[in-house]
C-alpha cells in the first residue's frame, strides 16, 4: 500500500496536485479530520486493491486539530507504517498574487493583509515540511510541469531530490530578476546585435546559436559554469534547498543570454539523465526566456 499525505500553504496548488493524484490512480480524501487519519491508514492497509494508493489532503483547515497531526505521525512511524508526505510550498510574493487573481481571503488572515496569513501558516506547517518526503516548489511551475513532477515521484517511482533547477534568460537594461540565486553576465561575449541580418533573430535561431558559438570564450564559460554547478548542486540538495535559479543576462536578453542558456539547459538535462561517475542527483529542470520579446513589443508600442 502506498499511502500519501498531501499538504503544503494554500495557495500552492494542494488542490490540483490532489486532483492529478486521482488520475494517476490514487483514492482521495481532502481535508480529512486529523484524529480519522490513523484509522483511515489502518482500513487502506486491510482493504481491497482500491485503496491500496491513498492520498490524504491535510492543511490548515483543520483547525487546532493539527497540531495533533504530530502525535499521529508518530505514532504510524513507531508502528512501522509507512506514510509519505508532499509538501507544496511557493514564495510570498507569488502566493499573495494569486491569491489577488483570484479574490480569496487567506484563512488565517482574519481580515488582515494576506502576508499575514501566510506568516501565520507557514509557523504551523513547518513541522510537517520538516518531516516532508517530497517538498515542490510551484512558484515557477505551470501546471503540466508540476504534473510531471508528480508523475516522477508517484508514478515512474523515480527517485526525487525536491530541487528544482530554472535555467533564466534576461536582459539587463530590464533588470536582474528578484528571485535570482545565481547571476551570470555574458555581456563580454560579441553582440549579434549589431550584425546585419541577426537583429531580428533571437538565441532560438541557428543563425544567432551559430555565432555566438564559434567565440571559444563561449565554450570555456559554458564548460566552467557546467563545472561549478555540478559541485554546486548535489549540496545544494543535501542543504534541503527546493528551487535553484541561475539567471543568465546579456544587454536584452535576447541573442547571448538566450543561446547560453539554451545550452546549460542541454548539458545539465543530460548530466541529471545519463550514469557515470559524474552524475549529478536527480533534479527538476526548467528554461525560461523572460525577456526574448521585449524588444519587439517596445517597438510595436513606440510604433
Amino acid at each position: 500500500m502506498r499511502f500519501v499525505i498531501l499538504t503544503g500553504i494554500s495557495g500552492a496548488g494542494k488542490s490540483t496536485a490532489l486532483k492529478m493524484m486521482e488520475d494517476m490512480g490514487y483514492y482521495c480524501v481532502d481535508n480529512l479530520p486529523i484524529p480519522l487519519v490513523e484509522r483511515f491508514f489502518e482500513l487502506s492497509d486491510t482493504a481491497t486493491e482500491e485503496l491500496q494508493k491513498v492520498a490524504v489532503g491535510i492543511d490548515v483547515r483543520n483547525g487546532q486539530n493539527l497540531d495533533e497531526m504530530r502525535a499521529v505521525l508518530e505514532d504510524l512511524h513507531a508502528g512501522g507504517r509507512k506514510c509519505e508526505i508532499l509538501f507544496l510550498d511557493a514564495e510570498d510574493a507569488v502566493l499573495v498574487k494569486r491569491y489577488k487573481e483570484t479574490r480569496r481571503s487567506h484563512p488565517l488572515a482574519h481580515g488582515e493583509r494576506v502576508d499575514k496569513g501566510i506568516g501565520r501558516e507557514r509557523s504551523r506547517l513547518a513541522f510537517l515540511k520538516e518531516h516532508a518526503d517530497y517538498i515542490i516548489d510551484t512558484s515557477r511551475l505551470l501546471t503540466r510541469e508540476l504534473k510531471i513532477e508528480l508523475e516522477k515521484i508517484f508514478v515512474n517511482n523515480k527517485e526525487y531530490q525536491s530541487l528544482f533547477v530554472n535555467i533564466l534568460s534576461f536582459g539587463f537594461k530590464y533588470g536582474i530578476p528578484a528571485d535570482s540565486d545565481l547571476v551570470f553576465d555574458v555581456r563580454f561575449l560579441p553582440n549579434p546585435y549589431y550584425v546585419e541580418g541577426l537583429r531580428a533573430k533571437s538565441g532560438n535561431d541557428k543563425e544567432i546559436q551559430d555565432y555566438v558559438l564559434q567565440y571559444e570564450e563561449a565554450h570555456v564559460f559554458l564548460n566552467k559554469l557546467e563545472d561549478m554547478l555540478r559541485f554546486l548542486i548535489p549540496n545544494y540538495i543535501a542543504e534541503g534547498k527546493n528551487q535553484l535559479v541561475i539567471s543568465i543576462g546579456c544587454t536584452g536578453g535576447k541573442h547571448r543570454s538566450v543561446t547560453l542558456a539554451n545550452e546549460l539547459y542541454q548539458r545539465l538535462q543530460r548530466a541529471a539523465e545519463t550514469s557515470g561517475e559524474y552524475t549529478d542527483p536527480a533534479y527538476g529542470l526548467k528554461i525560461e526566456h523572460r525577456d526574448i520579446e521585449k524588444d519587439a513589443k517596445r517597438r510595436q508600442e513606440q510604433a
